[in-house]
């Protein structure tokens, strides 16, 4: 079960927040050679890859017009689930819409700038212990109201060679036309690469497991960008008495099921609370069709008793967590103190699955301590900020000899003479 550590010195804060071990080097030669199988042979790498690893023999590596028929076979009630979801996660991101900025910096001198769509894209969506159609919403929405032109979405096939109903309906409702099955650290290659069915992107998103994690890490090196450093899910929790030791149970076995490499922490101020949660844990852990799983995370996991929660929220920021909970009766007070966190859930009716779901906000975010540096997804992750100027003789005349007096001292004589030749032809 999960260990209880009792107030720790603050130099002990660092080895006792450290996440289960991520050992990329050891993959690093294996993701190489599949990396450059994909790059040498193309779709018949990734269908090789889809059999030896997913035990599928695909035909197609595409979805065929029968197989979108499946999207249509999901309960009602799953549709309408997805639609709600649609709709809130929609509503969210467009507000994130950045309006032209514009300013005349000194007469004749004008200065603007504009969001662009990325015009090619490539989406991840797993689909191993879980199929991940949520996080086809969290990164089909925001390309969708972005406006990138190409779309592909690469899914790891089921065992019957199809993908899942549900990644299909919510694939529809983005408008994402281009679905590839197949899967893992290949997948991320023929998107890097490109391939005879796929074409290369300039952009990769979305969650994976170790391989698929490396691999996108290794792309960058070609010149591809990614949404973020991304690693095992994790959520730390912060409460004192006012906390629900039930809630609080159900939100830390949300996230240890996700993986047995995932973390939760929780920091609390009151022992009788932590001691109320371990009992929760054990008596909820057993319903848990994944509890398997989820004991293992536990067990990389901790509780941390604090002397007060300002204390509390100085090990917050050192974690860096991906999720956050705050349940506590100083709610504004520990909210203004926040400085590192991926996502925030304030009180005891904020469960971190509202925003895995259908709550607005994005669920991919940056883990692993890194959102010490990182946000999560937003609109603003599949644009791109394009600046222009325009500047008129009058303009130049004004601002010609501080450019040419920096530059000749930067001892970049061409810089000087680009704008000395146009202020001498003003001056003719």
């Amino acid at each position: 079960m999960i260990s209880i550590v009792k107030y720790p010195e603050k130099g002990s804060w660092s080895a006792l927040l450290k996440r289960p071990a991520q050992d990329y080097g050891q993959l690093m030669n294996v993701v190489a050679e599949i990396m450059n199988a994909v790059k040498q042979n193309g779709d018949a790498a990734l269908k090789q890859f889809t059999k030896n690893f997913d035990g599928v023999d695909v035909g197609s590596l595409t979805i065929e017009s029968l197989e979108w028929n499946a999207a249509s076979t999901i309960s009602d009630e799953l549709k309408k689930a997805i639609d709600e979801a649609y709709e809130n996660i929609w509503k969210f991101h467009a507000l994130q819409k950045s309006p032209e900025i514009s300013c005349e910096i000194k007469p004749g001198v004008f200065c603007w700038q504009k969001s662009v769509p990325i015009q090619q894209i490539g989406l991840y969506i797993p689909g191993g212990t879980a199929a991940l159609f949520s996080t086809v919403l969290m990164l089909g929405i925001p390309a969708q109201i972005a406006g990138c032109e190409n779309v592909t979405l690469c899914t790891p096939p089921g065992k019957d060679g199809l993908v899942h109903p549900a990644i299909l309906y919510a694939a529809k409702k983005c408008g994402i036309e281009n679905i590839i099955k197949a899967g893992g650290a290949q997948a991320i290659a023929a998107m890097a690469f490109g391939t005879e069915t796929i074409q290369k992107v300039d952009k990769i998103f979305g969650p994976g497991n170790a391989y698929v994690t490396c691999a996108k890490m290794m792309v960058q090196e070609f010149g591809i960008a990614i949404d973020m450093p991304a690693g095992p899910s994790e959520l730390c929790i912060i409460a004192d008495e006012t906390g629900d030791s039930e809630f609080i149970a159900a939100d830390l076995l949300s996230q240890a099921e996700h993986g047995a490499d995932s973390q939760v922490v929780l920091i609390s101020n009151q022992e009788k609370l932590l001691k109320q949660v371990v009992k929760e844990l054990e008596k909820q852990l057993n319903d848990l069709p994944r509890k398997n799983i989820a004991k293992i995370s536990l067990q990389k996991s901790l509780m941390i008793l604090v002397n007060d929660l300002d204390e509390g929220m100085e090990l917050v920021n050192t974690y860096a967590p991906e999720h956050l909970i705050i349940c506590s009766k100083e709610n504004d007070h520990l909210i203004a103190q926040i400085k590192n966190a991926g996502s925030v859930f304030i009180g005891n009716y904020s469960p971190e699955s509202a925003g895995d779901y259908a709550s607005g906000t994005n669920h991919t975010l940056p883990t692993n301590g890194h959102a010490r540096a990182y946000s999560g997804l937003s609109l603003d992750s599949f644009c791109k900020k394009i600046t222009f100027q325009e500047i008129t003789q009058s303009g130049l005349a004004q601002i010609g000899n501080t450019i040419q007096t920096m530059a000749r001292a930067e001892g970049l004589d061409a810089h000087a003479r680009a704008v000395g030749i146009r202020l001498k032809n003003m001056r003719s």
